[in-house]
């Protein structure tokens, strides 16, 4: 199977940039310098590299091995692995901040996400904090579909395309199209598992979290179920 990050990697950064807006709201829990973080789904590791130039300690993992060696050449000082983020061994160590986003975790099935939450609990120092981003399920799985606008990239030639042409409670079909000149540059499907903001909270605080803040962005927008939005959720080790 071809790499996500080699099939796609000349308009990557123009898709997913580095968001100022978002280091900032992960800096705001990340502790002090020093500690050791963890970006779990990292991609190429804009936000490792930003926080170890920063005087932190991170570290990232992500499935794909492309990503890893283009985060492993942009940050030298950084660790990276490619490891499954729900494999046993992903996590070693402790850390002050685990966080996930990008609607990573929605990549997971739901077999592997209370193990995968539990070992976030576990490996999270106390008082420490697990942060994450997802889409807002709420909303989304009230439709039968769901096309994201086009997102025009390159100067204007490229033609950025997501969708949810399926979707339900158990699966969410998750479409991926560059098209340039009525031509497909790249096309990928996966699925994701949907799973709502009252679900996520209930599920954290049986794993023991404290509850800590929830938000329809990471600039701490109030998160609202019946609207489109994001779900940034963040949860506290007591």
């Amino acid at each position: 199977m071809a790499s996500f990050y080699s099939e796609f990697a000349p308009y990557y950064e123009q898709v997913f940039p580095f968001r100022e807006e978002v280091y900032t709201f992960l800096r705001e829990f990340a502790g002090k310098k020093g500690d050791r973080l963890l970006d779990a789904g990292c991609g190429p590791g804009h936000y490792c590299g930003r926080f170890s130039s920063d005087g932190f300690s991170a570290e990232g993992i992500d499935l794909d091995v492309k990503m890893i060696a283009a985060a492993t050449d942009a940050y030298p000082g950084v660790s990276f692995r490619c490891i499954d983020i729900a494999a046993r061994d992903a996590f070693k160590g402790s850390f002050r901040m685990i966080y996930c986003i990008g609607n990573v975790l929605s990549h997971l099935h739901p077999s592997f996400l209370e193990p995968f939450l539990t070992r976030v609990h576990t490996t999270l120092e106390k008082g420490g904090c697990w942060v994450f981003q997802v889409v807002n399920w709420d909303y989304l799985l009230t439709l039968k579909e769901y096309f994201f606008p086009e997102k025009k990239i390159a100067e204007g030639n490229v033609s950025f395309f997501r969708s949810y042409p399926v979707i339900s409670a158990e699966r969410v079909v998750f479409d991926v199209r560059l098209v340039a000149g009525g031509a497909t540059l790249f096309h990928d499907s996966s699925s994701l598992y949907p799973t709502t903001s009252d679900a996520y909270g209930k599920l954290h605080k049986r794993l023991g979290f404290d509850f800590e803040g929830q938000y329809a962005g990471f600039d701490k927008s109030v998160f609202d179920e019946d609207s489109n939005s994001g779900l940034v959720m963040v949860f506290r080790k007591p």
